[in-house]
């Protein structure tokens, strides 16, 4: 697993924890990062893991906003899972790497702050030889990069909708992209979900871009996207960052059984508090809140596939859990809310030291871990009915 890492006083790099008992988990390594870096986010496949280096962010979160730091990402040799072997950096000679996604192969898809761009853009890097990995495509949405007009009334293909960067750089690939044969499934911030045709990987080409803002925010108004091609559905999902402010988050499930037109079936209840809770609802509770990440790495053996029960990180609400048999009328079934930590570990939430319900992964044992900003990693059980999809 991954941490934060945005000050010098606070623990970042990489851990190993032995999941074997999940009752008894036990820490077996762990690897520091490179200072003042943020390392957030893994993915990997057989014996190739790939770890994400970044820029912290943003400048009232950096007390040092000009002490250097490592950027891009660190590939690694991990047929010795205890003690993972360090292959190379390949680096943007920008802000870094946000949230990329390696499946196995030659390929991996990153969220990447190149220089020259507004934002985080789509760069395919190739690691056929993971020693010398190299950048073998890169696509953007118009307007991000620098001195480029922006696609003010969509381009000449009609998929952007005038969307274009503007002051918070809305429109950035918060990443990760998820590859499914020859498209990727790109979740782009303000630009919406945006589906590319990379069969040439050299030369990426818009399929379609379903847009979220309005009516929902713009700044990460799509962080996340699981495309289910033998489904017919993608869920995607927002971030919001504001404290309970501004315009509605969103959880969603939408159809891309034609993926050059995609569009909504249906909006994720939110989760509604307990009776005696001192909040009447989870935007004013405190902290950031509304869904953050689910059950994602589908192509990874170790993973429970995604059928008729859903998994969502949900911040301030902490787990929930959702029956999506019916696509048309999602409904909650299960949540976990886990106590409020007593101790600050990271500048995160500004407010109230809350729940922070970040990262949720399901294993085939049906094992669930999430993570907490100021609590580590619950491991935890789904007891209840388990709906199945109707074939």
């Amino acid at each position: 697993m991954a941490h934060f890492n945005i000050a010098p006083d606070y623990l970042g790099g990489w851990s190993v924890v032995d999941v074997t008992d999940p009752r008894e988990p036990e820490l077996v390594n762990h690897i520091p990062g490179p200072v003042h870096t943020m390392t957030l986010q893994m993915d990997l496949s057989g014996d190739t893991m790939v770890t994400a280096l970044e820029k912290p962010f943003p400048v009232h979160l950096d007390p040092t906003p000009d002490d250097p730091f490592e950027e891009g990402v660190v590939i690694w040799d991990i047929k010795d899972p205890v003690n993972p072997r360090r292959l190379s950096h390949w680096r943007t000679k920008g802000t870094g790497t946000h949230r990329n996604h390696y499946s196995g192969g030659r390929y991996v898809h990153l969220a990447a702050g190149m220089p020259g761009y507004r934002g985080n853009i789509y760069v395919i890097l190739d690691i056929s030889d993971r020693s010398r990995p190299k950048e073998a495509g890169r696509w953007w949405v118009p307007g991000q990069k620098e001195g480029e007009t922006p696609a003010h009334g969509g381009t000449s293909s009609g998929h952007f909708h005038g969307f274009c960067c503007g002051a918070g750089n809305t429109v950035s690939l918060h990443g990760p992209a998820y590859v499914s044969g020859n498209l990727a499934y790109l979740p782009y911030g303000g630009a919406g979900m945006v589906v590319l045709d990379i069969s040439d990987v050299s030369d990426p080409k818009p399929v379609s871009t379903l847009p979220f803002s309005p009516p929902f925010h713009s700044l990460f108004g799509v962080h996340g996207v699981l495309p289910l091609p033998e489904q017919g559905i993608a869920f995607v999902n927002s971030e919001d960052v504001s404290y309970g402010k501004g315009a509605a988050h969103h959880a969603s499930i939408v159809d891309i059984s034609n993926p050059s037109k995609p569009f909504l079936l249906s909006l994720l209840p939110e989760p509604v508090p307990h009776p005696d809770a001192p909040y009447e609802d989870f935007y004013t509770r405190g902290g950031w809140g509304g869904p953050h990440n689910m059950n994602h790495h589908q192509y990874h053996p170790a993973v429970e596939r995604q059928e008729g029960i859903f998994y969502m990180a949900h911040f301030n609400a902490g787990l929930r859990i959702y029956d999506v048999s019916n696509r048309r009328l999602p409904q909650e079934i299960g949540h976990f809310l886990p106590a409020d930590p007593k101790k600050r570990y990271m500048p995160l939430p500004e407010d109230k030291l809350v729940t922070q319900t970040e990262d949720v992964v399901v294993d085939r044992r049906g094992f669930i871990y999430i993570s907490d900003k100021n609590r580590g990693i619950y491991v935890l059980r789904y007891t209840g009915p388990r709906p199945r999809l109707s074939r």
